[in-house]
């Protein structure tokens, strides 16, 4: 038998389980469609320093685990799978995970984006000791350090920029021999004396055992190939939206981020998102976990809306 919740959130990063705290602890009916691997982009990452409240540094899964235990507390439930199919066309919406299908009065959407990665074997196998997609996260564990910055747009150089602040060297790798940032980045990067370019290449290895110790690049249109000696690598090629299973239902921007009307709110009403799956800006924990705050309480609030209201008898005076 399906059964009924009063909201479902799909994701279970930190937005997901910010929103799955206040909405149990506010007496919501929850289930938390946790996905295979869950805990979203935090799993990937090795120390925080940059969330509230942990003056000592916190790993990253730890995070995710205390905060997922802290909801179950008070009353979430979770399943560990993915979100297949939805039907959003009428309510209660239907979450399908595999053979099995759940009814929600209200949903919220916290699937977040994933980063893209070059699709290397060796660079997989140093993500979080060395190799990253997130400056503003990882950028003051290389004081001192040389490091490189994969891309040419927009991300790339904002990230290259706020890693000068910390770093000795920045090299910039791209593919290309101009970039595709806007003007103003351009102008910045390019005035700052900690910034080095690998113009028309491509990164094909990245060497090292237990951390990050160089990158070979290879030139696309000399083909020769070069060992460039590195702390750091960053990813700074894009994000995607994991926004794929919600395509036709719900309105989604050009790059597949959940456009939201008003607050937390999308063009579903009744659906909800929180996090990176809208937040193509700022993709930080704090901020997700905010969102994450943001939903649950919406949906606590048209949840009360839609309770049927108590008539009230006068009680006429006995004679």
């Amino acid at each position: 038998m399906e059964k009924m919740y009063d909201t479902i959130i799909i994701g279970s990063g930190p937005a997901g389980l910010t929103a799955a705290i206040y909405a149990a602890r506010s007496g919501l009916k929850t289930l938390v469609v946790a996905g295979e691997q869950a805990g979203g982009q935090l799993m990937l990452t090795t120390d925080v320093e940059d969330f509230p409240g942990f003056p000592d540094v916190i790993q990253g899964p730890e995070l995710m685990l205390r905060m997922r235990k802290q909801s179950e507390r008070l009353g979430a439930q979770f399943i560990n799978a993915n979100a297949t199919k939805t039907d959003l066309s009428k309510r209660p919406f239907k979450v399908q995970t595999g053979a099995k299908t759940f009814l929600a009065k209200t949903l919220i959407i916290a699937t977040g984006a994933s980063a893209k990665w070059l699709g290397l074997t060796s660079e997989q196998a140093l993500v979080g000791k060395g190799v990253s997609s997130c400056a503003v996260c990882d950028a003051p564990f290389f004081k001192g350090k040389r490091v490189a910055v994969v891309g040419g747009g927009d991300s790339a150089m904002r990230e290259a920029l706020f890693l000068t602040k910390f770093a000795s060297e920045v090299n910039i790798i791209h593919r290309r021999d101009k970039l595709r940032a806007f003007q103003a980045l351009q102008d910045r990067v390019f005035a700052n004396p900690k910034v080095k370019f690998v113009w028309d290449s491509e990164v094909v290895e990245v060497l090292g055992k237990e951390k990050v110790e160089a990158v070979r690049a290879k030139n696309i249109k000399t083909g020769k190939e070069a060992e460039i000696g590195m702390d750091g690598l960053f990813v700074a090629i894009g994000h995607k939206p994991n926004t794929e299973f919600l395509k036709g239902q719900i309105e989604l921007d050009q790059k597949g981020y959940v456009v939201l009307k008003d607050q937390s709110r999308t063009s579903v009403s009744a659906v909800f998102a929180a996090g990176d799956v809208h937040d193509w800006h700022y993709q930080q924990a704090v901020t997700a976990a905010g969102a994450g705050c943001m939903a649950a309480m919406d949906v606590e609030e048209l949840l009360e809306e839609e309770k049927p209201k108590e008539k009230i008898s006068k009680v006429q005076p006995t004679k």
